[in-house]
C-alpha cells in the first residue's frame, strides 16, 4: 500500500482534486476511462484535518488499484473498513455498492473521493454498474468453542477477553463488518467510584454515592441489586482496563453525578480522547492477541437450546447467506439495543416517531425476538433515552463531557435556560421547550486546547468557530448585548463557584469560564440515544425466563439487558455497564 507525505494546508479541503493523469490520456470511444492515475480526497471520520486520500489507477477499461492514506480513521472502524471497501470496489468495478456496515462515515468519505477520481478519469460514476463477481456461494460453517458470544461491541469483547484469560476458547459472531457497535460511538467516559485515579487526584467518592446517584437518575425504576453490582465492581473494572493497556486516567464529571467519577482516556499530549473508539481499539487488539475469533458478517438468528439449556448460536452470513453454527458450553448475548430500529422504537414509544438516532446502524434489536422465542423475560422496553445534544442532520452526538467541562447551552435569544448538567431527560425537556425546540452548545479555545473532542467536532464541520462575541451572536442570531450579559454572568458564576441562576450541579469542577476566545458553537436538539430496557438478568448476568428462573448456560451484558438504568441512564454509565457486566458474564461463562 502506497503511503503519502502530509498534505499541504491548501489541499485540506472537504473534497480536493489533484489530477495527475499519466501516460495515455487519449482513448478510443469505447474506453471507459482515460488511463492514468488520479488523486482525490474527502472528509471521513477524521474530518477536514485528516481526510481520506485516494490514489486511483485505471486502464482504459478497468479500475486497476486504489491506494489510500487515512490517518484520521480509527484503526478498528474506518481503518478496518477501508481495505474491505477497496477489495469490494475492485471486484465489482463500480462505486455503486454498499458501504461497510458500522463504518458509515468512513464509507461515505471513501465513495465521495472515489467518485471524484473516477470523474477525473472521464467516467460517469453513476453509470458504472456493479459487475457480477461470480463468487462461489459461501460454504456452511460448523464450529465448537467453550464460549460463543453474539456481538463484538464493548460488552461482547469484554466478556470474550475475560473468558479467554480464564483459558477458554471463544468465538464471537458479529453481524457488522467491524467491531464496536454502539460502543464506538461513546464520546464521554466511564463512571467508577473509589478508583485509584480518584484517590491520586484527591477526589472523594464512594460506591454508595455512585449507587444513590444512579438510582436517583433512573427515577428509582432501576433494579437495586444490579445498580449495587455496577457500583461495587466499577473500581475493579478500571483496574482491569489498566491491565489490558487501556487506562482511563482523566477524571471529569457527568450529568446527575454528585462527584467527579467519569474516567476518560488521554493521548500522549494529555488531551482527552473519545472513550468509545479508544476502548474498542484496545479491546479488539486484546481479542486478537488472545486468539479470540471474531466472525464478521454473521447475523445471529437463533439461540440453540437443548433440554432447556443454551448450547450454541446459529447465524446467517450477511453476504453469502450461508449457515453458521457454533456449539458451545455457554452462550453470551451482547447485541446492543434497538435505537436504529424505527419500528421497535415506535412500538414501545410512539411519541418518539421521527426522532433522529445517535446509534450505529447495526443496533436494531435482533436479540429481542430470539430471546422471546426461548422464553426469556424483559423489563423496561419502553424506557428509551433521548440525549439532549444531537446534531439533527446526521444524528452525531455532542458529548456530555463538554458540558461537564464548562460548555453552556443557549437558546436563540442567547440566554441560558437550564442547569446544563442535570440528567439527560430533564435537559432534553428544557431544550424542547425553547422557541424552535433547539439550542446552541458553546465551548471555547481553552476546551479545544485540552480536548481532541472539540477538535474533532470542529474539523467535521459540526462546531463553527467564532472569533469574537459579535461573531457568535451573529451565528446564533441573537442580540450581542444579551449574549455578552449571558457570558458575563457565567464567568461570575464560575469565579464564585456558585450558579445562582440555574444551580449548575458541576460548577465547582468546570475547567473554563468561556472567556477564552475563539468560541466554538454547534446547534443541537434531542435525539434517540439509549435503550434502558431489555432482557432481564440477575447480578450474575444470567438471563431470566418468564417464570423468574435463570436459563442455564445463557448470559447477557450491555445495552441488550434491562434493569441497570431504570427510567434514565446517567452519562458515563453505559461504558461502566458493558465493562462491569461484560466481565461478570465472561467470568461466569468460564466456570
Amino acid at each position: 500500500m502506497k503511503r503519502f507525505t502530509k498534505l499541504t494546508l491548501a489541499a485540506l479541503m472537504s473534497i480536493s482534486v489533484m489530477a495527475c493523469g499519466t501516460a495515455d490520456q487519449q482513448t478510443s470511444g469505447s474506453a471507459v476511462f482515460k488511463a492514468g492515475t488520479y488523486e482525490a480526497q474527502a472528509d471521513g471520520f477524521g474530518g477536514s484535518s485528516a481526510p481520506i486520500h485516494l490514489t486511483v489507477t485505471v486502464s482504459d477499461e478497468k479500475i486497476e488499484s486504489i491506494d489510500y492514506t487515512a490517518d484520521g480513521e480509527t484503526p478498528t472502524v474506518g481503518g478496518a473498513a477501508l481495505p474491505k471497501l477497496v477489495e469490494n470496489v475492485i471486484a465489482a468495478q463500480s462505486p455503486n455498492i454498499d458501504g461497510v456496515s458500522g463504518a458509515t462515515i468512513t464509507s461515505t468519505g471513501f465513495f465521495t473521493a472515489l467518485n471524484d477520481a473516477l470523474t477525473q478519469a472521464g467516467a460517469d460514476p453513476s453509470k458504472l454498474e456493479p459487475k457480477d463477481t461470480g463468487a462461489a456461494a459461501a460454504e456452511d460453517v460448523e464450529k465448537t468453542a467453550d464460549v460463543v458470544i453474539a456481538g463484538a461491541g464493548g460488552a461482547g469483547m469484554t466478556a470474550a477477553i475475560t473468558a479467554a484469560q480464564n483459558g477458554k476458547s471463544v468465538i464471537i459472531l458479529e453481524k457488522g463488518a467491524v467491531s464496536g457497535g454502539n460502543s464506538s460511538y461513546a464520546t464521554g467516559g466511564m463512571n467508577a467510584a473509589d478508583t485509584h485515579y480518584q484517590a491520586e487526584q484527591g477526589i472523594e467518592d464512594s460506591a454508595d454515592l455512585y449507587y444513590a446517584d444512579t438510582m436517583k437518575g433512573g427515577h428509582d425504576l432501576n433494579n437495586p441489586d444490579l445498580v449495587r453490582t455496577l457500583a461495587q465492581n466499577s473500581s475493579a473494572a478500571i483496574d482491569w482496563l489498566d491491565s489490558i493497556g487501556a487506562p482511563l486516567s482523566n477524571v471529569g464529571q457527568a450529568g446527575g453525578a454528585s462527584a467527579m467519577r467519569q474516567h476518560r482516556p488521554v493521548n500522549d499530549e494529555g488531551k482527552i480522547l473519545s472513550v468509545g473508539t479508544y476502548l474498542v481499539e484496545h479491546l479488539t487488539a486484546k481479542c486478537e492477541e488472545l486468539g479470540i475469533e471474531i466472525m464478521y458478517g454473521a447475523k445471529v438468528d437463533r439461540i440453540l437450546v437443548n433440554e432447556g439449556k443454551a448450547v450454541g448460536l446459529h447465524a446467517t452470513g450477511t453476504e453469502g447467506g450461508n449457515s453458521i453454527t457454533v456449539m458451545a458450553n455457554d452462550v453470551i448475548i451482547a447485541t446492543g439495543g434497538f435505537g436504529s430500529n424505527p419500528e421497535l422504537i415506535t412500538k414501545y414509544r410512539p411519541d418518539l416517531e421521527g426522532y433522529v438516532s445517535t446509534n450505529a446502524p447495526t443496533i436494531t434489536g435482533d436479540a429481542i425476538a430470539l430471546l422471546e422465542e426461548i422464553g426469556a423475560d424483559f423489563v423496561d422496553l419502553e424506557q428509551i433515552q433521548v440525549h439532549p445534544t444531537v446534531v439533527q442532520k446526521d444524528g452525531a452526538l455532542i458529548s456530555e463531557s463538554l458540558r461537564g467541562d464548562g460548555a453552556i447551552l443557549l437558546n436563540k435569544e442567547g440566554k441560558r435556560f437550564c442547569d446544563e448538567m442535570n440528567t439527560r431527560d430533564v435537559v432534553s425537556g428544557h431544550i424542547s421547550e425553547q422557541d424552535g425546540s433547539y439550542a446552541w452548545l458553546i465551548a471555547d479555545q481553552k476546551m479545544a486546547d485540552e480536548s481532541t473532542v472539540v477538535e474533532k467536532y470542529h474539523s467535521k464541520g459540526y462546531m463553527v468557530q467564532c472569533d469574537t462575541v459579535a461573531d457568535l451572536a451573529k451565528l446564533i442570531g441573537c442580540d450581542e448585548a444579551v449574549l455578552e450579559e449571558t457570558l458575563t454572568k457565567w464567568q461570575a458564576a464560575v469565579a464564585a463557584q456558585q450558579d445562582d441562576e440555574f444551580q449548575h450541579e458541576a460548577i465547582t469542577s468546570v475547567v473554563t469560564d468561556l472567556s477564552h476566545a475563539p468560541f466554538y458553537a454547534v446547534q443541537i436538539a434531542p435525539g434517540i440515544h439509549h435503550c434502558m430496557g431489555g432482557v432481564k438478568i440477575n447480578t450474575e448476568a444470567e438471563v431470566i425466563d418468564v417464570d423468574g428462573i435463570a436459563i442455564p448456560n445463557l448470559y447477557a451484558a450491555g445495552e441488550v439487558t434491562g434493569g441497570v438504568h431504570g427510567g434514565n441512564r446517567l452519562g458515563g454509565n453505559a461504558v461502566a455497564d458493558f465493562v462491569v457486566f461484560g466481565r461478570i458474564a465472561g467470568e461466569n461463562a468460564s466456570k
